[in-house]
């Protein structure tokens, strides 16, 4: 039989076409990423961006050989813009993913959206109570913590320490209810006061003369990104740092150190995560970060490189098909991926089961003249469940 010699070639272009082809029709994963890049918690957004453009440049921009693009969105700290992006990346852009997500007002507008299109979100902050017990959602995951679960830690702690008269402070917005709930939850003494300021409040001399009336034992206050930096300031130039032990979340972190520096000297937070972590993700993490953008990260950064790293598990599980959603998810469910906390476990909500840390602002490398850092000083939770688990229906 004689053969066509362009029927022949044009078969054999075809197979090199298929064979270099991604399987299953996917050309590239398509993340969405919404956080806040502008305004004064444009901060946080800056360390999120950069930790998820690290993590895929540590994955060498693929996941099982197929092209991450990831989409950057501005939420501008509202709600109504959070769902406007959300849906823009999954109906123009087909996003494969939803990530990110600083606030929980946001949060609890986005991840219905983002689920109900039957899409996967991978929040990497925001934890309202509601994600994790009520609403909680196969498609939903998250690389951080439930709100209330940093606070129990330091409300344990301060229980502990068997203080009474402590004075709450955050701002009204649903995370802010979550932490002093989460505080109130392990610490059993008596509230001085307990007081809700504006989301985005940037003065709070009013709070603090009410506060040194009230004359407390302890203040406790979760006051993130510039609302922290500036009550920071203010606590400290109103002579308050050393009469009143001040204990907090999320409010010293190591992006308002540079700028509140011997203001947050021997200040106490909790957390999950810190940059002397000693877990070798977190180690190449903290270190090529400082080299690439000369700064240590914080834990914004630290859990937004983690949600690359979880969605990268989940494809590389199904080698690539991310049409194979059911596939994904029961990858996902079992964080195996190196992430920036060392070993962790996913619960039936699919919110981290983790430890939780006392930290301790101390001088730094540099000296008393240079930047402080976050040191850990003990455990306070080992393997820590949040308190919202059993309301979730999933198992």
């Amino acid at each position: 039989m004689v053969r066509n010699p362009v029927r022949t070639l044009f078969a054999a272009l075809l197979a090199t076409l298929l064979g270099a082809a991604p399987a299953f029709g996917a050309d590239k994963v398509k993340i969405g990423f919404i956080t806040t890049l502008s305004g004064p918690a444009g901060g946080i957004g800056k360390d999120m961006k950069q930790s998820v453009e690290l993590a895929v440049e540590h994955l060498g921009g693929k996941m099982a050989g197929l092209p991450i693009e990831v989409i950057f969105g501005d939420d501008q700290r509202k709600p109504d813009v959070g769902v406007q992006l959300a849906r823009q990346m999954i109906k123009r852009d087909k996003v494969d993913f939803v990530s990110g997500i600083i606030w929980s007002n946001i949060m609890l507008a986005v991840a219905p959206v983002v689920t109900g299109e039957g899409v996967i979100m991978v929040g990497t902050n925001a934890g309202p109570h509601q994600l994790a017990g009520e609403m909680c959602n196969k498609r939903f995951f998250t690389t951080s913590w439930q709100n209330d679960s940093t606070p129990e830690a330091m409300g344990k702690h301060l229980q502990d320490l068997g203080l009474n008269d402590v004075y709450l402070i955050a701002p009204n917005y649903a995370a802010g209810k979550d932490m002093l709930t989460g505080f109130k939850r392990y610490f059993k003494g008596r509230i001085a006061a307990e007081v809700y300021t504006k989301l985005g409040q940037q003065d709070y001399q009013a709070e603090l003369s009410q506060l040194r009336a009230k004359n407390p034992k302890a203040v406790f206050v979760f006051l993130p990104g510039g609302m922290g930096i500036q009550f920071l300031k203010q606590y400290s130039q109103a002579g308050l740092r050393g009469q009143i032990p001040l204990y907090s979340v999320y409010t010293v972190d190591e992006l308002s150190l540079p700028a509140v520096r011997h203001a947050a000297l021997g200040q106490f937070e909790t957390r999950y995560w810190s940059p002397d972590l000693d877990v070798p993700a977190n180690k190449k993490f903290v270190s090529a970060y400082k080299k690439k953008y000369g700064t240590l990260p914080s834990f914004y950064g630290a859990q937004s490189y983690d949600g690359i790293m979880l969605i990268n598990s989940a494809v590389v599980a199904v080698k690539g098909n991310l049409k194979d959603q059911k596939g994904m998810i029961a990858a996902m469910e079992k964080a195996n991926y190196p992430s920036t906390r060392g070993k962790y476990s996913y619960n039936v909500n699919h919110f981290p089961i983790q430890n939780y840390y006392l930290l301790k602002a101390v001088t730094g490398p540099d000296g008393p003249a240079g930047i402080p850092v976050m040191q850990i000083q003990e455990t306070v939770f080992k393997n820590h469940k949040d308190s919202y688990y059993k309301k979730c229906k999933m198992k």
